[in-house]
């Protein structure tokens, strides 16, 4: 093993990282499951659905009309598709049940993904050691801090749930959300683009070629087999000098 910086392949990486994102997702998916479950989304779906198709059947028309279908309508369908979905609109069990949809979609989301971030981005590393996802692990890759110092359980905490959590996955999610309940213009997609532009920036213009939740915490992933990682920075330091000593006594005068 040596100190110098030993930085995990590209391919590495991407191998450990799809691994990691597949379990993270089925993880976030059965908490998902368990919070459906005990917050009754289901039934304020069934209530909202059960509505619609009501009023569908009383109107004899649909409302999931696209913009293109709604162009095409004439002034009589236009006048009776307002009509249903203003019927629609003083349905208090439907309303109540189509903004208990809205706010639990986003409760349960976010607590699933943050449950899971917590699960294999913080305390399966913190049990394996060295940052090690079972991805990391598989693939032979480590996190240490960037002066070669074991990552301690801070970092650890800011590179998951500040880096990875905040910034990487719920703003991007929370923004498609919005998207989909029709909240967010055109702003939209220009975030987007922006969080997916300077992402890839601090992967190839860095020495590290970190990520945003590795700068935050001040990480980089390495090589675990031939990198040398250091518990603390005093014996990183002793470790340093006692190389240069040695240099300089083989050193020829």
């Amino acid at each position: 093993m040596v100190y110098d910086l030993q930085k995990a392949s590209l391919w590495k990486r991407a191998s450990a990282f799809l691994f990691d994102f597949i379990m993270l997702g089925i993880i976030a998916v059965l908490f998902a499951l368990v919070l459906s479950w005990v917050t009754g989304y289901d039934g304020y779906q069934t209530t909202f659905t059960s509505g619609y198709q009501r009023i569908e059947e009383e109107y004899g028309i649909s409302l999931n009309v696209s913009y293109e279908e709604y162009q095409a309508l004439t002034e009589d369908q236009i006048a009776l598709l307002n009509e249903a979905y203003e019927a629609l609109r003083q349905d208090p069990a439907v309303m109540r049940a189509y903004q208990m949809i809205r706010t639990l979609s986003q409760l349960i989301i976010s607590l699933s993904i943050l449950i899971a971030v917590l699960v294999w981005e913080f305390l399966i590393p913190l049990k394996l050691g060295d940052g090690r996802t079972l991805g990391k692990k598989i693939f032979g890759l480590a996190v240490m801090k960037t002066n070669s110092v074991r990552i301690n359980a801070v970092s650890l905490f800011i590179r998951a749930l500040l880096g990875k959590y905040t910034i990487e996955i719920m703003i991007p999610v929370l923004i498609i959300m919005m998207i989909y309940w029709g909240a967010i213009g055109i702003i939209a997609p220009i975030i987007l683009a922006l969080i997916a532009i300077v992402e890839m920036c601090v992967m190839f213009f860095t020495q590290t070629n970190s990520l945003i939740h590795d700068l935050l915490a001040d990480t980089v992933v390495v090589d675990y087999m031939s990198q040398m990682i250091f518990d603390t920075y005093d014996a990183m330091i002793a470790y340093k000098e006692k190389i240069a000593a040695e240099l300089a006594q083989r050193a020829p005068y």
